[in-house]
């Protein structure tokens, strides 16, 4: 059983269940208003899905989700209340909607709080092709999460599993305003993974691979997660450290995607009207090289972060967060924007799909222009500040010589400070992970700080 077509579904009552969250959500906005709630908004959801694990080809858990949340935000003037709650009867409804008038009466005053701009909301809702759900039921997941494993402890030289997983998910969503807005929203997520384990002279190693796709078509052959997952694993052993060091330092692209996420913390709202990021009145200024362009994406067909509107409805639309290097402006919601004197980017919520200009160089070329130097495939802590850009957490990869990878390397820490690693990208490969909302290849950064655990 290699192909996952077979279990794609071919209907759904999705529509209805969505028409019945919107038609809760409007009743509950009048409802809010008729308390003398000068403005009120309103977000609901279902998520629902199946998770299988299997480890040593035993089931080890089979678990179906359905879970709902209602969340209600009311103004009085410029005073501000929420509550929620995962129960959609009507008596809980009701005490929702009296908790958060209670609040609100009770706050201060911001005149930042609000709804967001009329004039910015969504009014059209193209198809981004986010709904495919999988017709899996559980006898059929575990099949598949043993196809995973056994795949991979195939390779001679894996001694044990943590397991494989098998997940699928639904979710829908509705969010409602007294303004007139009404968005509807629905989106699957399929993910298959595998965690290994090798022995080596030291004792053992471990590593893992997983694929997630929107449609469980454009997941990979499921014997190929194992496979991957067993050949990172087998490639650990016997892994050394290294002494301190300055060099050259090439993430691999499902590390790189991290670099970006910081510099997206960095030129987020509530970072900079806090003063609390080092990137603070960094807008048309220069924070890469020059050949570095980033674009988001909201609306990319299957895209793992695609809608279109925020989390407050505004709309979202393609632009340019760097171009040519220079930052062209930040990431904002309605109330970050209102601190700064500035405008929402429909941006409540995060970004989405944010695309990274590749250079032509596939990950056999980057290993050459690295050289020699250190290759991060793994990295561990919380040693990152936004505040002052340092940058320093444990890491494992492997040591390059002469563009060809020598030996794996474990237990050490990289540290720079972000300013000059963004500064220091020297090339950005074309190797596209395409398994998150940041597509970037994998990144060079010309010097680092490399230690010993």
């Amino acid at each position: 059983m290699s192909d996952v077509n077979e279990f794609i579904a071919k209907t759904d009552d999705s529509s209805a269940q969505l028409e019945r969250l919107t038609s809760l959500a409007e009743d509950v906005i009048r409802r809010c208003r008729a308390t003398g709630a000068s403005e009120a908004e309103v977000g609901a959801s279902i998520d629902s899905g199946l998770s299988v694990n299997v480890r040593l080809g035993e089931v080890e858990t089979v678990e179906h989700t359905r879970d709902r949340a209602f969340g209600v935000t009311v103004y009085f003037g410029k005073r501000k209340g929420s509550a929620s709650t995962a129960d959609l009867q009507p008596d809980s409804i009701a005490k929702t909607i009296e908790q958060a008038c209670a609040i609100a009466k009770y706050t201060e005053e911001d005149p930042c709080n609000g709804l967001a701009d009329p004039a910015r909301l969504a009014t059209t809702f193209p198809d981004l092709d986010l709904w495919h759900p999988w017709a899996l039921d559980a006898q059929a997941a575990i099949a598949l999460g043993r196809e995973v494993e056994d795949a991979g402890r195939a390779h001679a030289g894996i001694s044990n599993s943590e397991g494989a997983n098998v997940s699928s998910g639904q979710s829908l969503s509705v969010f409602a305003t007294s303004a007139g807005f009404v968005g509807a929203e629905r989106g699957t997520r399929h993910t298959l993974s595998c965690a290994l384990i090798a022995d080596d002279d030291n004792g053992m190693q471990r590593d893992y691979w997983y694929e997630t796709a929107r449609a469980a078509q454009d997941l990979p052959n499921a014997a190929g997660i194992g496979a991957k997952a067993a050949e990172r694993t087998l490639a650990r052993r016997n892994a050394r450290t290294l002494g301190t060091r300055t060099c050259a330092v090439l993430f691999a692209p499902e590390v790189a995607r991290g670099l970006i996420g910081h510099l997206v913390s960095a030129v987020s709202g509530g970072a900079l009207y806090r003063k609390a990021s080092f990137l603070v009145d960094h807008a048309g200024k220069s924070i890469l090289p020059q050949f570095v362009d980033i674009l988001e994406r909201p609306q990319l067909k299957r895209g793992h972060a695609s809608g279109n509107f925020d989390s407050e409805g505004v709309a979202t639309r393609e632009s340019a967060l760097v171009r040519a290097g220079v930052l062209e402006r930040y990431v904002l919601g309605s109330y970050s924007a209102r601190k700064l004197g500035l405008e929402s980017t429909g941006n409540a919520g995060g970004i989405h799909n944010l695309m990274v200009k590749t250079g032509s160089d596939d990950f056999t070329a980057m290993l050459k222009k690295l050289g020699t130097g250190l290759l991060v495939t793994d990295v561990m802590g919380q040693g990152v500040s936004i505040i002052t850009g340092d940058y320093s957490r444990g890491a494992n990869g492997f040591w390059v010589e002469n563009g060809a990878i020598a030996y794996p390397v474990e237990e050490i820490t990289i540290a720079s400070n972000l300013r000059d690693m963004f500064a220091g990208i020297a090339a950005i490969g074309a190797d596209v992970d395409p398994r998150s909302h940041v597509l970037t290849g994998s990144i060079l950064v010309e010097r680092m700080t490399v230690a010993g655990g």
